[in-house]
């Protein structure tokens, strides 16, 4: 008689600090692999679960405290290797936020890896990152996922930096900030300037929230954005 196959969702959290792409990691508490740092993940559950957003929804919830403000399905891993209990498949998504969001979970499971200084990992969670990391770094060419690793606000040399971490390179900022203004979805916030330094103060902007609706109708998020209103 064949075993059944193992069904879970695992989920890539990553996010920037010292200026440089971490990814969060959570200390298994059951075997296999207990105690070693690991994907935040886990089974599907067929009677709480309307499909796997939902799962991994869940996923973040219990095991990081945290809802994202954008889930994006990465792909599937399979395979009779991967995992020592069978025969499994693992829907994969990701997320990027900012350092406060996880800071302020405070998780003591919870730690931030350099995604440079990554070794052995359970499973095959190695290869999930750098799948991420890839889809990121293309993504981040014509899109505004990167934004989400600002915070509710920032300023335009902060949004500027954020990309030339994720795509590991550095930009042109003439050609940045016209880029920027054509996908149309940052705004000014009235009355707001960053004061750093003897510098001239800078603008304050945040993703529109019509934007952020668009991706939670998308989504079929169940919870709160954390956007101002």
């Amino acid at each position: 008689m064949e075993s059944n196959i193992i069904q879970t969702i695992d989920v890539v959290l990553l996010t920037i600090k010292n200026e440089k792409l971490h990814v969060a990691l959570v200390k298994r508490e059951s075997p296999p692999f207990q105690h070693h740092d690991a994907l935040p993940g886990g089974y599907v559950h067929e009677q709480e679960d309307s499909d796997c957003l939902d799962s991994a929804l869940r996923v973040l919830r219990t095991k990081m405290g945290i809802r994202p403000p954008y889930l994006e399905q990465l792909e599937t891993f399979s395979g009779k290797y991967r995992d020592p209990r069978g025969w499994s498949v693992s829907v994969v998504y990701f997320a990027l936020v900012s350092l406060e969001v996880i800071e302020a979970a405070d998780n003591p499971l919870v730690s931030l890896v350099d995604i440079d200084d990554l070794k052995d990992l359970p499973f095959d969670h190695l290869k999930i990152i750098r799948a991420t990391v890839n889809r990121i770094r293309n993504k981040a060419q014509y899109s505004s996922l990167p934004c989400f690793l600002a915070g509710e606000t920032f300023t335009l040399p902060a949004l500027q930096k954020i990309y030339e971490i994720c795509l590991d390179d550095t930009l042109n900022k003439v050609s940045f900030r016209r880029k920027i203004a054509e996908m149309d979805v940052i705004e000014e916030v009235a009355g707001q300037l960053s004061k750093q330094g003897a510098c001239r103060p800078a603008r304050i902007y945040r993703l529109k929230p019509r934007y952020l609706e668009k991706l939670c109708t998308r989504q079929k998020l169940k919870f709160r954005l954390f956007i101002t209103p």
